[in-house]
């Protein structure tokens, strides 16, 4: 007994079968045994040729007949280049991988190219990408492992890979196709003549089959009306890249719904101003103000447009996707429609477009991951639509918005292609000082500094502040959005008291602008807090984080406000040295985020590098390990190596690694992050200096006390250029310079620097935070190697008395320090 087939695992967005394909078996043929020879090595295959010659059309039918073949099949529209990563993150969750919504756009579809090549879980598998143009535009896109099928025109990729000349009919399959297409019968020598006179173009005979089919229209009839066509066509001598006889036949069809139901043309040619890909069906459900009639009448009749969506389908203008309710014309056919109206009619049509985008943003901010599906059906319009071409203000906005989906949902590459576009639209159709080019600015910053690029970020929101301020004043919320910015430049360049100064100025303005309570106003003092924490001011960063907190929880339910604002909180009670209690807001906040946002959204990332710190700092030295690794991977994965918070991952690694004893790996992680460290901050931020400590202190571990001394004598060095001296990352540098110099014997400079740095951090961080206790413990070791036994025990004693009553005593910090060792002092760079 022959056991049935089974059916792919996965079958992803596959066109519908055609029930009336005909032919092309030697072409197919030829094109399953051209994929099927190279599985050592598969080259991606491209089907090129003319419009409307089936390109598409016989890569569905090779998807549908040979899917038996396959575990995963996949079709991938790549017309729009911006789009195939969406796409493609769209298969992570049937391949196991978190989804889009978790990983961010970029990630997800990386995930999955991986995923493919490694065969896990699915060996046997197909991509289809239909319609490509450039072969640079998917050049790290086709995995290898398995089948990749490409459609396009452009002849280029015959030097891609194997390719398959798809071109006209033959006779004898057109005639095929037409006594398919035609229910009643047709004879031969019509089905010939039809044919002859259509050039064998599968699209043209589409069209003329279904309008035959429709209308019960003679073949003689037709082609009377056809050969008017054509020769009306022609006398108009219009330019065009498409057959003529495509052109008249398409006419042809489209007076023939015309006649039968005028709004249905309405309707057909608004869609040609939509995108190639799928349109929503929601996206007529709303009748917005100002739309033109006869649309506006069609769309406010549910019935009579259900019935225009069903003629324009039976006409076959367009595909209606009843299960997934949406309506999608082909190219060539939007090509006609919009070639046949007039420039001013083009623009009318472009404009209700742009208002239909509009009304169907959706109700949730695009902060809200719930806002995201729908985002993600509408970006593919966006380009098509000449969204960037209109200066309506609402379009603009829904513009910005959609460049905020793609940011806060981690697509930075795509955010930052489309926001650069609008920018240059913008800019020359409404010059430099227009406020929604300076909205778009403000955007634009944002990503960058998402991306790493400080520099850009700081020079982009500087010059849009000034821009800003003289066209609408100090006053206006986009100013002092722009000021709130800066700020988080400021911070990002190491300028540490200068963003603090700046912000405390912003939020004055801000309460003044927008009162206590309003996210703009919550979103400096939140700034704010980060700012006392990276100036050393623990308590204050610590109280403001926990105002923020609660007024967020009382007064937003967005999450990210929420877990941001939790996340901030446990990392400033970390830094005030309460790891326990920043252990349990950390763990809240981390479970919070991987359950709202997943567990790679950037945010979760950052969340949970701080609960490693936190873990590590209580003593869990293995689930701060396992943590940190966690999170090292995904930020790999997620930002490259040399982003910033990829770096402050490795560097929470390696401190974690240290700590559990794994010292080859922790000197070999630090080494390399301290390379990459200037790349992303410039070679005089206070992190290069600190991260640079962290690996003179493996230097100590590892017998070298001397490159210990010379790399924290640099890092001191510098960190006291930048910051002072009463800072606490300077003076945590300095507790282990003396334990360098203890080592190698210079005992009176290490109590002189010992003593003095116990005094500031007294002052500085408070007598009972751990870092002071350590660098007081560490004193107490030198004073008695020195012989300075009394002065030593009664030191010992009082910081075991703070560790009794603090951390407690079988806290490793406490253990070493009841030993008489030293204790070795790390550093974790804090969000910016």
């Amino acid at each position: 007994m022959t056991l049935p087939m089974a059916a792919p695992a996965v079958w992803g967005r596959i066109p519908p079968r055609n029930k009336n394909f005909t032919g092309r078996e030697d072409l197919l043929n030829k094109l399953k045994a051209g994929i099927s020879g190279q599985v050592t090595a598969v080259l991606p295959h491209a089907l090129h040729g003319l419009a409307g010659v089936g390109k598409t059309q016989m890569a569905v039918e090779y998807a549908h007949r040979f899917r038996y073949d396959y575990d995963l099949v996949w079709w991938v529209p790549a017309d729009q280049p911006s789009l195939v990563r969406p796409t493609l993150a769209a298969l992570a969750p049937s391949l196991g991988l978190p989804s889009a919504t978790t990983l961010g756009v970029e990630e997800a579809a990386n995930a999955v190219l991986d995923a493919l090549r490694r065969g896990d879980p699915y060996a046997r598998w197909l991509l289809v990408f239909d319609n490509a143009d450039q072969p640079e535009d998917l050049q790290d896109l086709l995995p290898q492992g398995g089948h990749v099928l490409v459609t396009s025109r452009n002849p280029r990729w015959d030097g891609v890979g194997h390719t398959v000349q798809v071109d006209v009919f033959s006779r004898e399959e057109s005639v095929a196709f037409l006594n398919k297409r035609v229910p009643r019968a047709i004879s031969e020598e019509d089905a010939d003549r039809l044919a002859h006179e259509l050039g064998d173009l599968p699209l043209a005979l589409e069209q003329a089959g279904a309008l035959q089919a429709e209308t019960g229209m003679s073949v003689a009839e037709y082609l009377r009306l056809l050969a008017e066509c054509t020769s009306q066509l022609l006398a108009e001598g219009k330019p065009t890249e498409y057959p003529v006889s495509m052109t008249a036949a398409w006419r042809l069809s489209v007076n023939s719904l015309a006649e039968k139901l005028p709004e249905a043309v309405e309707l057909l040619r608004c869609c040609a101003f939509f995108g190639p890909e799928p349109i929503p069906r929601e996206v007529f459900s709303r009748t917005p103000p100002g739309m033109g009639q006869p649309l506006a009448g069609l769309l406010r009749n549910p019935i009579r447009l259900a019935r225009a969506f069903g003629e324009v389908g039976r006409y076959a203008l367009a595909k209606i996707d009843a299960p997934s309710r949406t309506v999608q014309v082909h190219r060539l056919i939007q090509a006609l429609l919009r070639d046949e109206l007039s420039p001013a009619e083009q623009a009318r049509f472009r404009s209700e477009v742009h208002m239909l985008l509009v009304a169907a943003t959706p109700t949730d901010d695009a902060e809200s991951p719930a806002s995201w599906r729908r985002y993600g059906e509408l970006i593919g319009h966006v380009e098509p639509a000449a969204v960037a071409e209109s200066t309506d203000p609402e379009v603009r906005k829904f513009a910005i918005n959609i460049v905020r989906y793609l940011r806060l949902s981690g697509d930075y590459a795509f955010a930052q292609h489309l926001i650069e576009r609008l920018l240059d639209q913008w800019t020359a159709d409404s010059g430099e000082n227009d406020l929604d080019l300076l909205e778009g600015k403000r955007q634009f910053g944002n990503i960058l500094r998402d991306r790493g690029e400080y520099g850009a970020a700081y020079e982009s929101n500087l010059e849009a502040m000034k821009r800003t301020e003289a066209l609408v004043g100090p006053k206006h919320r986009m100013t002092l959005q722009l000021l709130n910015s800066l700020g988080a430049d400021l911070r990002a360049r190491g300028d540490f008291t200068e963003a603090r100064d700046h912000d405390q100025r912003s939020l004055e303005r801000h309460r003044e602008a927008f009162g206590e309570t309003s996210v703009d106003t919550l979103r400096v003092m939140h700034n704010l807090a980060l700012d006392y924490g990276l100036n050393s001011e623990y308590t204050k960063s610590r109280d403001l984080h926990e105002v923020v907190y609660l007024r967020f929880g009382e007064t937003y339910e967005a999450a990210t406000h929420i877990i941001n604002a939790l996340g901030g909180l446990a990392r400033a009670v970390r830094l005030c040295g309460d790891y326990g209690e920043a252990c349990d807001l950390g763990e809240e906040a981390y479970a919070k985020s991987v359950d709202e946002l997943g567990a790679e959204h950037p945010l979760t990332l950052r969340v949970g590098k701080d609960l490693a710190i936190a873990l590590r700092r209580a003593g869990e030295l293995d689930r701060s390990l396992e943590l940190a690794q966690e999170v090292n991977a995904r930020s790999v994965r997620l930002f490259g190596l040399d982003h910033p918070d990829t770096l402050a991952a490795a560097m929470s690694l390696a401190n974690s690694l240290r700590s559990t004893g794994e010292l080859d790996l922790a000197f070999e992680l630090a080494s390399d992050t301290v390379v990459r460290y200037p790349k992303a901050y410039g070679p005089e931020h206070p992190y290069n200096h600190g991260c640079g400590g962290n690996l003179a202190l493996l230097h100590r571990v590892f017998g070298d006390a001397a490159s210990a001394r010379e790399l924290n004598e640099r890092a001191l060095a510098g960190l006291e250029a930048k910051l002072g001296r009463d800072h606490h990352y300077p003076l945590t540098v300095a507790t282990n310079l003396a334990s360098d110099l203890l080592t190698l014997g210079e005992i009176e400079s290490s109590h002189r620097l010992g003593r003095g740095t116990l005094r500031r951090l007294r002052a500085v961080i408070g007598e009972e935070h751990p870092m002071t206790l350590a660098c007081a413990s560490n004193l107490a070791v030198s004073l008695r190697e020195s012989g300075e036994a009394e002065e030593a025990d009664r030191l010992h004693k009082e910081t075991m008395d703070v560790y009794a009553r603090t951390l407690g005593l079988d806290h490793p910090d406490a253990v070493v320090a009841g030993q008489w060792r030293n204790l070795d002092c790390d550093f974790d760079p804090p969000a910016i």
